[in-house]
Parts: C-alpha cells; structure tokens; sequence
C-alpha cells in the first residue's frame, strides 16, 4: 500500500461544508486517497437543508462495488445514507468481504442547522450497520436516538455506552460537542467497556458545519494508514479543532471549516516544520521576513517572532544570545517519547521530553556536526500559540 485508500458512503452537501465533500478534503488533506459512494444528493447552504434528493439504492452499491473490485479499499467511512432501504444495501454489500473490516460509521441524523436527515426506519436500519462497524461516531442527541432513550442525562451516557457497545460489539465514540460547559469531552468506549477519554476546552465558533463528517473521515484515514484506534482517534480530533480555528467566515450560518489550511498534523515520521534562527536586530529580521512574504503568526517584545510559510512551516528568529547564536532546527513527530526511545537506540544522545511554557514538549540532540536540534509535538498551539498576533 502506497496510500490508505479510503471509501466513503456518505451524501453530497451541495454548499461544500459538511458529506462527501468536507470527507475528500479531510481524506487528501490527511495524505489519503478518498473513492466516494453517493447517497444522496442535497440543496443546503449555511442556513439549512433545502431539499434530500436520494439516490436509486442499487446505484449506491454499484458505485461501492466497482472502485472496490478495481482500487481497494483500506478502510470505510459511512456517513449519510438517505434512507432505510440505502442503509440495508449498503449493509448487504459490507458483508461480501469486498471492504475488509475497518469500517467507521457516522450515523448522521440531524444537521449542524438543525435539518433531520434521518426518518425512524432509517434509524432502524443503522443498527445492522453499528454492528459491522469497527467504530460508531455519535454525538449526544444520536446517541440518545441509537440507544433508544431520547431523555438519558449526561450523567448517565457513559454507562449506557458501555452497554452499547457490548450490545453492537463495536467501538463507539459518545462525541461531547453538544454537551454544556467550557470543556468538551469525547469518550471512546470499547465493547469490553473500557473508556478513553480526551478533553480540550470548547473552541468559541459557529462555524461548525461538517464537524462530525471530518471526524469520521479523519479517523478512518488514520486506520486505513495502519494506526491505531486511540491513535487514529486523537490525530482526528486535532485535525478538527485546527480546521475549526481556521474556519474562513463563510455563508450567514453555520460555516465550513478551514480544511485546506490543515497542513500540519503530525505523523508517524518526523516532519521538518520549524527552524529558529538567531538575530541580531529584531526589527530589521522581521522586515526581512515580512518581505520575502511570510505572515507573522508571533511577536514578544524585541526578542523574538515567528512566521508561517506558504505550506504551513513555521520560521522563527531569536535574539542571538538566547539562542548560542547558533540555528535550531526542530521536527514535528506525533509520538515524541518513541521518537526518543528510537533515538537512544540507535545510539543518539537525547535529553528527556520537557513540557515547554509556549506549549511544545520538547527532546533536545546535536548531529556529529554539532548542530542543534529539537524533536518535539506541539498539538495545536504549533499554528495557534495563546499569544498568536
């Protein structure tokens, strides 16, 4: 496998937020091949869904068919389906063995806007496919839908979850978006009722539509590429809330997010995305750097600055003496203490993680050439530090 190939069975929103569309963006952005099966094709915008049109359920299944026997298919994400009929043959044809066993399931009812997009035999019929599924994605009010009780306190979702999941004998991940508070939590509850947790504070938006399609899609990217669950399941959450914080302000409603301007989840492999240079003369390094076109993202005092590139690599400069007058070069890796077990193995010499007050964790090294280097994860503080100008 060259690339995680990655089927996607989900509806067309023709405004370009939320279905098929935000799932190819996710999918490319996120280094994967996306192949699509449409279910059904829609007249909304940011205000709302004007109109469902489905497509022919036969049709649906050719399509799914005919890039399975010819590309193959990684993994799948499944995600509007148009109606019950929709989603038994998709089911039926999940159950050829065409499609392998990693399979994300969206049960996708309602919309950011408020619009169902879902009728009760649908619903129905999504238990067939929560029961294939190496995952299900719910968010609250779906959840309280799956499970059959539309009154179920907050409190009490955790546990029905894991009586859930049992049930389906799938992962499920009870997505905390709708939930009250500062604080989002999303929980991953396996079928033997373990729980993992991942908590972030509530980014302040209304530009929210198509959160749960690229959630999908992102983590059936991930397990097509070989990740783990957890793994895949944390790469995607920081791939929406980045997207999040770069929603354009599109449409007079609940806009898209800025999935384009994702370059720079880290990966598996270490990837070159920042250098610190030293200066001598503050102002006249930025004015330098400002004219070759970088954007200035950070500025403290005259000590320091940092600049984004056209493809998401962060430049800084130093005053001189912070830095031994001398360049630093840091890489980005998503496991930064494998990073560092691999090194030590190998026989580098590598300082231990240390948590850094601008939000990095960071391993310091020198190549046989004494040049000073970084391994590090910074999350989402790399492109959205608390101090960004």
């Amino acid at each position: 496998m060259t690339i995680p190939r990655i089927l996607i069975v989900a509806g067309s929103d023709s405004g370009g937020g939320a279905g098929i569309q935000a799932d190819i963006k996710t999918v490319t952005m996120l280094g994967g091949h996306a192949m699509t099966a449409v279910t059904a094709l829609t007249a909304q915008n940011t205000l709302g869904v004007e109109h469902v049109h489905p497509v022919p359920p036969a049709f649906v299944v050719q399509q799914m068919a005919c890039v399975a026997r010819d590309i193959g298919v990684d993994a799948v994400k499944i995600g509007m389906l148009g109606g019950a009929a929709i989603a038994h043959v998709v089911a039926d044809e999940l159950a050829s063995g065409l499609y392998g066993d990693l399979i994300v399931f969206d049960p996708v009812m309602v919309a950011t806007s408020g619009a169902a997009l879902a009728d009760e035999a649908t619903i129905a019929a999504m238990r067939r496919l929560a029961a294939l599924a190496t995952l299900v994605t719910p968010n609250l009010p779906e959840f309280r839908v799956l499970c059959g009780r539309p009154d179920l306190p907050d409190d009490a979702v955790e546990d029905e979850a894991r009586a859930y999941a049992d049930e389906v004998g799938a992962h499920v991940l009870v997505k905390g978006g709708h939930a009250a508070g500062d604080t989002v939590v999303d929980r991953l509850i396996a079928p033997d009722g373990t729980v993992t947790r991942w908590s972030a504070p509530r980014i302040d938006t209304i530009h929210t539509h198509g959160t749960g399609c690229t959630l999908a899609s992102a983590i059936a990217e991930g397990l097509g590429r070989g990740l783990s669950l957890v793994d895949a399941v944390a790469r995607a959450r920081l791939f929406v809330r980045l997207a999040l914080l770069e929603a354009p302000g599109l449409g007079a409603g609940h806009g898209p997010m800025g999935h384009a301007l994702v370059r720079d989840v880290p990966g598996a492999r270490a990837s070159l995305n920042q250098v610190t240079l030293p200066a001598t003369d503050h102002a006249a390094s930025v004015a330098f750097y400002e004219a070759l076109g970088l954007t200035r993202i950070v500025d403290s005092g005259d000590r320091y600055a940092r600049f984004e590139t056209g493809g998401g690599t962060t430049l800084s400069v130093e005053a001189a003496d912070e830095v031994a007058n001398a360049a630093i070069v840091y890489l980005e890796i998503a496991d930064l203490d494998g990073a560092v077990a691999a090194a030590r193995a190998a026989g580098i010499a590598v300082t231990d993680p240390v948590d850094q007050p601008w939000g990095w964790r960071e391993a310091s090294l020198i190549d046989p050439a004494g040049n000073a280097l970084r391994l590090y994860t910074a999350g989402e503080y790399r492109r959205f530090p608390p101090w960004r100008v």
